[in-house]
């Protein structure tokens, strides 16, 4: 990656002050080691009249995928391909953004104790990247600069001038020029929309990017034209980060409108004044759904298969209409925790003769969970591998065969709504598989279908109206009770 930065000067005030205020000798070459490569500052011309500044950052791609494990920007695991095959070593992007923090961070925040006078005046600024990534095009650059104060030239770079017919490719040849800027803001302009045009970063973006944005877009962001795309491709479209700082932002439009300071214009509520109500966790949400479900299907005798630590049996076991309650589970170990907090060794006789808990896996038969009148495998199956999965179903429908079977799992559309987990991974280590709404449907409906069940879906959790809800669950009946209780009816 490469990006130049020149300017002009005159005996008087000489351009090499840029030397001064990049806090870099313009007579040598100065080499700084980044977290996924290492950046040199070179001067490919310096006197009086002319003073160009070359930043040129080689990116150590092998780094990148072991630091990304996954994460960010091709980093997908099913992008294997895009980590020897990509445009990182060589198209300005997130990685040369957080490049020009760290080898200018003192520039970027206007800061020069030898020309301080230098450091707060406007200079004539020419930047060049050779290779931009402009998911837009070169519309979208200008659209972006031009409102700063940048005449800004942007050239599609073809995709093979051998081949002139197969068009532009995504990228373009930035130069920006400006007589009206400081270097703290042309800086602070290239660290926020270099990833912007990219619409990627190549590490996992947190809260504290919200921080960083409102820092570097101090002064100009507030009013830009495109102040909403910004902050969503800057923040990864993460809708929560967005959410935030597009409120902060318009506090600190409303407070410059009056001429006050935005602590004064938020302040109509006390800190701490009263505790703000927290949504119920999901696992409490995925307990109400099933105990609803079960107390619907008129379920006495119920088994909890893969009942963990016993969360849901201790449930069970609070409500005098499950007569008995079984939980099996493959760990010996989370069967001896289930004891403990259930304080079996200290429940009562006639509590006690409610409760079993059983030792076996689900990939097979067992004639100990026959005659049941439920069964609930709660974020079960995504633990199997795949092709375990056909043991697992004839195990339960086909030979326990329960009156009605509920299972929940994860809804891998809603994952990107989890502030916290990293593009590309599941919500747990050891989930071997998370199925979207489809597919989950596909799969129910197929058992239903082989072992004379029918099947209806309920969300679980907050319904999103675009990626639905964080949990899934199939309520399975037998088809010869429904029939009974048609009839009945």
């Amino acid at each position: 990656m490469f990006l130049t930065i020149s300017t002009r000067g005159t005996a008087a005030l000489p351009a090499t002050d840029l030397g001064f205020l990049l806090h870099k000798h313009p007579d040598k070459a100065q080499t700084f080691s980044t977290s996924y490569g290492t950046a040199h500052v070179l001067y490919p011309e310096a006197d009086a009249e002319r003073c160009t500044a070359a930043l040129l950052l080689e990116v150590d791609t092998v780094a990148l995928v072991r630091r990304g494990k996954g994460k960010g920007r091709g980093g997908a695991p099913d992008a294997a391909l895009a980590q020897y095959v990509n445009d990182r070593p060589y198209a300005a992007s997130s990685l040369l953004a957080v490049a020009l923090s760290a080898v200018f961070s003192s520039a970027l925040r206007g800061v020069c104790n030898a020309r301080p006078e230098r450091a707060a005046a406007p200079l004539p600024l020419r930047i060049e990247v050779p290779a931009l990534p402009a998911r837009g095009g070169p519309a979208l650059v200008r659209r972006l600069f031009e409102p700063l104060g940048w005449a800004v030239t942007a050239e599609p770079v073809a995709l093979d001038t051998e081949f002139p017919q197969w068009g532009d490719s995504r990228y373009v040849r930035l130069v920006l020029e400006s007589e009206a800027l400081t270097l703290a803001e042309a800086l602070r302009h290239l660290y926020v929309l270099l990833p912007v045009l990219d619409d990627a970063k190549h590490y996992w973006v947190s809260s504290d990017e919200v921080d960083k944005l409102l820092r570097a877009g101090e002064g100009w962001l507030p009013t830009h034209p495109e102040q909403k795309l910004i902050t969503s491709r800057y923040l990864s479209r993460r809708w929560s980060l967005t959410r935030q700082a597009m409120e902060r932002l318009e506090l600190v439009r409303l407070a410059e409108a009056d001429d006050s300071e935005v602590e004064s214009i938020d302040n109509a509520v006390e800190e701490e004044t009263e505790s703000e109500e927290r949504p119920a966790p999901l696992a409490v949400l995925r307990r109400e759904a099933i105990l609803t479900a079960l107390r619907a299907s008129g379920a006495a005798r119920v088994l909890d298969l893969g009942c963990g630590q016993g969360e849901l049996v201790r449930e069970l076991l609070r409500d005098v209409r499950f007569t008995e309650v079984v939980g099996v589970d493959v760990s010996v170990r989370a069967l001896t925790i289930a004891s403990r907090r259930l304080k079996l060794d200290r429940m009562g006789e006639r509590q006690a003769s409610r409760v079993q808990l059983l030792q076996g896996s689900l990939a097979y038969t067992d004639k100990r969970l026959k005659g049941y009148d439920a069964a609930v495998l709660s974020e079960v199956i995504e633990h199997l591998d795949l092709p375990r999965l056909p043991a697992l179903e004839y195990a339960v429908f086909g030979h326990a065969r329960p009156r009605t079977v509920l299972v929940t799992t994860p809804n891998v559309e809603y994952n990107v709504r989890w502030e916290t987990l990293p593009a590309g991974h599941v919500r747990h280590g050891d989930h071997r598989f998370e199925w979207t709404r489809e597919e989950f449907c596909a799969w129910a409906r197929a058992v239903a279908e082989r072992h004379g069940y029918e099947v209806g879906f309920t969300p679980v959790g907050p319904d999103d109206p675009e990626v639905g809800p964080p949990t899934q669950m199939a309520v399975f009946h037998r088809h010869d009770d429904t029939q009974k209780e048609a009839k009945a009816a």
